[in-house]
């Protein structure tokens, strides 16, 4: 057997594995080792050794941790709750003013974390109750919660943007750059979504009574100062300095991380308790990513070592598509398996896989990350293993899964048209990062 077919049937029992449930980084490990053995011999548990020491190097990687520790600190200070709240009062007059106060809410949240589960979590347990018993529509309310939640895999300072820069062999600030505009883009999509539907079927998203509306306008401004001016200054000073180039990744992550703790402690939310969970939660969120990332670089350099990304290469540009279908298809992979696994083991193995195809026909390997970035934040919404939903299920047991799922598939077809805009106009994606670096 060639070494290029041994490397394809790794990739199949790999896929194999981890669908029936297996962790997917041990598998990537056992995997690897057991083809490595066959294809080069003893020398794959060296190479094992050498990319597990060679990723624990990368200082890069520390602002995962510093990051996750960010985000967790504002949601179990309760600061999302008082940011929504915010936001309800300001609106409340409004039609749909819940689904302003839900996009305006998981757009700041997507800035401080990118942990789906905990953005879905938080702003369903934020929203939920209160668009129930203001007589929200249950489908639109489920959609709009999940899809805001799901920004956070988008907007920096996403994790998975960060685990995606070294593998695409592009800084993270130029990743970051691309991802900004679309994500915002999505969320103002969502919005208009919600807002003209509210407008035209009231129904749907009627405005506030007047004992949930704020007393006066000065205790709106007060809660607006108090609830979304602190915290939009951090992220704007953490997302500022980065794109700015005045710090990197990880001295921002650091510097944000500090700066959630310090407000935590002014508004007395953060309890040694609450600090000591926190902790914790970035211990094993950081964990996890890390050893993914070790795994995955081991099975990627078996994998290259055999040759089998070269002839997946040769064959694919064989077929001599148009690189606009040639991309279609390779998103649409993406998204079929975005259906049935997690972002992880989609960037960390597939991605290494179609990398020399997109270098091999000069693709700007920034736009494609955006791209790769919008797909995956799409596959979150969409059923059966749409995790999102089972996130809001969990903060709202009374709302049937199979009306988040409609409600989910509404905003799944506009994250689409989307992702169509940033593939048929790539400089949705490449303006921001053109201006900051100066290309």
């Amino acid at each position: 057997m060639s070494p290029e077919i041994l490397g394809l049937l790794l990739l199949g029992a790999l896929f194999v594995m981890i669908l029936v449930g297996f962790p997917i980084a041990f598998t990537l490990i056992f995997v690897a080792l057991v083809t490595g053995y066959i294809g080069i011999g003893f020398n794959a548990f060296n190479l094992m050794m050498v990319q597990v020491e060679r990723t624990m190097e990368m200082t890069l990687l520390a602002a995962v941790p510093l990051f996750v520790f960010m985000g967790l600190v504002l949601e179990r200070a309760g600061l999302m709750q008082r940011l929504f709240l915010a936001f309800q009062m300001l609106f409340a007059p409004v039609r749909g003013s819940l689904y302003m106060a839900v996009m305006g809410t998981a757009t700041l949240f997507s800035m401080a974390t990118g942990i789906v589960g905990a953005s879905v979590t938080v702003i369903g347990l934020m929203a939920g109750k209160t668009m129930q018993r203001s007589g929200y529509d249950v489908r639109m309310s489920a959609g709009a919660i999940t899809a805001g939640g799901t920004l956070g895999i988008l907007i920096p300072p996403s994790i998975m943007l960060i685990v995606m820069g070294p593998i695409l062999e592009v800084s993270i600030l130029a990743l970051f750059a691309a991802a900004v505009v679309p994500g915002l883009m999505l969320a103002a999509i969502f919005l208009a979504y919600c807002m003209i539907r509210s407008h035209f079927q009231p129904s749907l998203g009627p405005a506030l009574p007047p004992e949930d509306r704020a007393p006066s306008a000065g205790y709106i401004v007060k809660e607006l100062l108090l609830g979304v001016v602190p915290l939009a200054v951090i992220i704007a000073a953490v997302l500022g300095s980065i794109l700015s180039g005045i710090a990197t990744p990880t001295e921002a992550a650091g510097m944000g991380a500090f700066a959630s703790l310090c407000l935590a402690a002014a508004y007395r939310r953060l309890n040694w308790e609450k600090f000591r969970e926190t902790l914790l939660g970035t211990l094993q969120t950081s964990s996890m990513v890390l050893l993914l990332i070790a795994a995955a670089n081991f099975f990627g350099a078996v994998f290259s070592i055999l040759g089998t990304p070269r002839m997946v290469t040769e064959w694919l540009i064989g077929l001599g598509l148009p690189l606009f279908v040639l991309l279609l298809l390779l998103l649409l992979l993406v998204f079929l398996m975005g259906w049935a696994l997690d972002w992880a083991p989609i960037v960390l193995i597939f991605l290494p896989v179609i990398m020399p195809v997109m270098s091999e026909l000069d693709v700007n390997m920034v736009w494609f990350g955006a791209l790769v970035a919008v797909c995956l934040q799409t596959a979150w919404l969409t059923p059966p293993v749409a995790l999102a939903a089972y996130f809001l299920k969990g903060v709202m047991p009374d709302w049937e899964l199979k009306d988040i799922y409609l409600g989910m598939l509404q905003f799944m077809g506009l994250q689409l048209i989307g992702l169509l805009l940033v593939l048929t106009f790539p400089e949705i994606a490449l303006w921001l990062p053109g201006v900051l670096l100066g290309r």
